[in-house]
């Protein structure tokens, strides 16, 4: 019996080896298939060998890389070297050019991504070029009665009758005249703390703070720039915004009021109540920092 037990042990010894090399062997070409194998980028040539076919799997591996890799393209200029985009775009520098051209900023549209505030401000058709030499506001003194604005630092003039206080949201003050019949624009004289980032120069802070005024104007308004001045602690910027056939008269002025950020004074009146148009020079010519 020990005989046939032993004999017995050998017979599935034998057989259980066998089914194992049936297992194992079949794995070893799915291994090397799961590996990375490249494909030629180009059909093989009808009139000699195909170079990929004799390849080693490590080769082919490294062609399809360097085939991946992105040739250095040639250097152009930065974003910062020159903020005035031209009529084909912005100028670059730096070391390497992206192969792909900036987006050009749409109209009211807000920052691109890689645009400076005052290469979107360039690249806005609503808002001309300021010219070198604009005309000049005589400005009068501050009145007796002011809004006094502790959120932005500034004090504006209290305007009389017709114009009255008015809820401020979003404007931390604001002053307003009636509304007229068949327009849902009238005049408004509105304090807030900047709500745009400010620039180095208080002239090019009051252009982007003149161009976030335009959102509280019709959609299609473009800008005709009427006067450009320093003000004592800023600058203060008139204009005429026309949309289809009305218009409306507004400045801004930027002024250090001593808080976090500088504030703004804003004032627009439409054409509709244009009798008040001479209340804009008094309220540019009022506008100081409360300190």
């Amino acid at each position: 019996m020990r005989v046939i037990y032993r004999g017995l042990a050998v017979v599935v010894t034998v057989v259980v080896a066998a089914v194992a090399l049936v297992f194992v062997l079949p794995q070893e070409p799915d291994e090397v298939a799961a590996g990375p194998i490249a494909a030629p980028s180009t059909p093989p040539s009808s009139s000699g060998p195909d170079p990929a076919a004799s390849a080693t799997p490590s080769q082919a591996v490294a062609a399809t890389a360097a085939a991946a890799t992105p040739l250095a393209t040639s250097p152009a200029t930065s974003p910062s070297a020159s903020p005035h985009p031209t009529a084909s775009g912005p100028a670059f520098s730096g070391s390497v050019a992206s192969a792909t051209p900036r987006p050009t900023p749409t109209p009211g549209a807000s920052l691109a991504p890689g645009y400076t505030a005052m290469e979107a401000l360039y690249a806005d058709a609503r808002l001309p070029r300021l010219p070198a030499k604009v005309a000049r506001i005589p400005l009068r003194g501050p009145g007796k009665h002011v809004i006094r604005d502790r959120r932005s630092g500034l004090a504006v003039p209290r305007l009389g009758r017709p114009w009255k206080t008015y809820g401020p949201a979003p404007f931390t003050s604001r002053q307003v005249l009636p509304k007229t019949r068949g327009s849902k624009l009238r005049g408004m004289v509105a304090t807030c703390p900047l709500p745009i980032e400010a620039q180095r120069h208080p002239r090019d802070t009051a252009l982007l703070a003149a161009r976030w005024t335009l959102n509280h104007h019709p959609k299609d308004a473009t800008v005709r720039w009427l006067a450009s001045q320093p003000v004592k602690g800023g600058w203060m910027l008139a204009y005429h915004v026309t949309y289809g056939k009305r218009s409306s008269r507004a400045a801004v002025a930027v002024v250090d009021g001593g808080m976090s950020k500088p504030g703004l004074a804003f004032v627009t009146v439409p054409d509709a109540q244009k009798k008040r148009w001479r209340d804009i020079t008094r309220v540019v010519s009022g506008v100081r920092a409360l300190g």
